[in-house]
């Protein structure tokens, strides 16, 4: 059972990397050197799960989004490192509050060292980030992490209340997803055209294109966890399910199942556990939920590349449109 794919050429994010030249060693250098710590245990776990894998696409829009404005100073290289410690402090903290022992093939880093250390050092990552924020010496861009911090962190919040819930909203769960995840996307757009002190046209065309990227990219994920195979995927399939999280492909199914199914969906959020994995599965599957889910992230992914108009001509714009590609051709 796979979700359904667009097609679109195969993405090359070795090549968009490439394309940024000593840019993107430099933010593997930046965050390296600011993870240490005279604390060993915050050296342990801050290298553990940042060390772990990762796509690391919220640091690389940010570069991409200051390089295709015409940005040619380097603190876009500590705003990536910034944005990327704020992106691992949330799964830190995910992880405990999940209970999850699986992230990108590896233990959690909760699973490794304690629910108390992840919680702790995700503090730390939050904290070293507003350092680095000083650093950079532009309010505005302190402005916009700061409100992207706080609004993932009501996100959260929003999640832990819709857990368990089989009255969940389809609205409710895409503010969930904006607060989590697309708004740092959004963040971290922003802030290449700001440093690059582009018109407010552009800027705003990024916030729109970071937006519906990261939304496109959470889309994605959640009919993932119902459809990928766990070895490419780096968790266990049904983890959403477990934790009795309430994403669109069960509330899609949940909606327009038979009865019996219905019954059994909605038993499963409630409970959460993966008993009727495999039914819940079939159900997603007959019901069109996968299709369903699969279409409204094309549809964010085309409103990413449309934001882009405003963006001047460049190979930095071309790999941001494919990264709307991406989100949306991965399966993992």
């Amino acid at each position: 059972m796979h979700l359904v794919q667009p097609e679109f050429p195969r993405f090359d994010l070795e090549a968009v990397r490439a394309l940024l030249g000593d840019d993107w060693p430099a933010v593997n250098r930046e965050i390296t050197a600011r993870l240490r710590s005279d604390v060993a245990l915050v050296n342990s776990v801050s290298h553990y799960i940042v060390g772990g894998g990762g796509k690391r696409l919220r640091p690389l829009i940010t570069l991409l989004a200051a390089r295709a404005c015409g940005y040619r100073g380097d603190r876009h290289i500590i705003t990536a490192a910034i944005i990327e410690f704020i992106h691992t402090a949330t799964l830190l903290h995910d992880d405990v509050v999940d209970a999850s022992d699986l992230r990108r093939g590896q233990d959690t880093a909760n699973s490794v060292f304690g629910n108390e250390a992840s919680v702790l050092v995700g503090d730390f990552l939050y904290s070293r980030a507003f350092q680095l924020m000083v650093q950079v010496g532009q309010m505005r861009i302190m402005d916009v992490l700061a409100d992207a911090t706080n609004t993932i962190a009501e996100g959260e919040v929003l999640q832990l209340m819709n857990c368990k819930d089989p009255e969940t909203t389809e609205q409710r769960y895409m503010d969930v997803i904006y607060r989590k995840t697309a708004r740092l996307f959004e963040a971290g757009a922003q802030i290449g055209a700001i440093l690059a002190d582009q018109t407010r046209a552009v800027e705003e065309a990024l916030v729109d294109y970071g937006r519906e990227l990261g939304l496109a990219f959470q889309l994605v994920d959640d009919a993932l966890d119902y459809s990928a195979n766990p070895g490419e995927l780096g968790k266990q399939v049904g983890d959403d399910l477990a934790e009795g999280k309430p994403t669109l492909p069960l509330i899609y199914a949940l909606q327009r199942g038979s009865p019996k199914e219905q019954v059994m969906i909605r038993r499963a959020i409630e409970r959460g556990g993966r008993e009727d994995i495999r039914a819940i599965q079939a159900a997603i599957q007959s019901t069109g939920a996968l299709a369903y889910t699969a279409s409204k992230a094309r549809d964010s992914a085309a409103r990413a590349r449309a934001a882009l108009g405003p963006v001047p001509d460049s190979p930095f714009k071309t790999a941001l449109n494919d990264l709307a590609d991406f989100a949306v051709e991965r399966r993992y």
